[in-house]
């Protein structure tokens, strides 16, 4: 059950040897924060028997969150949820809902928010894991509130990948080799219509303290020394948290 963590100090002070080391001191507090008071709702359509953690992936197009999405997954756990991917296995299932998808993107419309959450939903319900990598999504406040409404519940961690414009467009353009002198005019757009959809996202959360952003710029390794310390100190957390709503509701 998500319900708000009252105080957690005393397991806090004895764990802060933990801590130390790991991350710096204002990402602990921020981790910290964000997970108990962003947690305390009840996720209304996942089981009430796990405690879903729930981490956002933000980023433009080439900012390289898909390649570290593998290797958070790889070290930590999650099930890694696409909204894109869910959304294309719709389709090609032939069920109703995914002739109406394929119908909507042919019109060159968005597809409703619910539609999407809602398969976010159906994965996070039919999984066993309670650990969510949720990439590419929400890609507007609109999506955002759809999210939250539907599933009862923001996420605990939300990751921005922060890459420059030109680099973000060479990268696309260099995995799109064969097409590219055609492609940077489509690029480019697809990083303005980005920037305008996702930019309100990304100030709300820094605003409720969950938004962690790092620099997408270097290697693959290197870019991933940073997404490390978040992971690790919020798993600490994310057990004390656990730990004292199992003892609440023996009580």
């Amino acid at each position: 059950m998500w319900r708000r963590v009252a105080s957690l100090s005393s397991l806090i002070s004895s764990s802060n040897s933990s801590f130390h080391g790991q991350v710096p001191a204002a990402c602990r507090l921020t981790i910290w924060e964000s997970l108990t008071t962003g947690i305390a709702q009840q996720a209304k359509g996942v089981s009430k028997e796990k405690t879903p953690f729930i981490t956002f992936v933000l980023g433009g197009p080439g900012s390289g969150k898909g390649t570290q999405c593998i290797k958070i997954v790889e070290t930590f756990g999650f099930t890694h949820l696409s909204a894109g991917d869910l959304l294309r296995q719709e389709i090609a299932s032939n069920s109703a809902d995914g002739a109406m998808i394929l119908n909507t993107i042919k019109e060159g419309r968005i597809v409703p928010s619910e539609v999407t959450v809602k398969l976010i939903q159906k994965e996070m319900e039919s999984n066993d894991n309670h650990k969510f990598l949720i990439d590419g999504f929400p890609r507007s406040e609109e999506n955002r509130i759809a999210f939250e409404r539907i599933i009862g519940a923001e996420p605990n961690i939300v990751l921005f990948f922060d890459c420059p414009e030109e680099e973000m467009v060479k990268r696309v353009l260099n995995r799109n080799q064969g097409r590219v002198d055609d492609n940077i005019d489509t690029v480019r757009k697809r990083l303005k219509v980005f920037e305008a959809l996702n930019l309100p996202v990304i100030n709300y959360y820094s605003q409720r303290g969950k938004l962690y952003t790092i620099n997408a710029v270097g290697t693959v390794d290197e870019i991933f020394e940073q997404v490390l310390p978040v992971f690790t100190a919020s798993e600490l957390t994310f057990k004390i948290s656990s730990r004292i709503r199992k003892s609440q509701q023996k009580n």
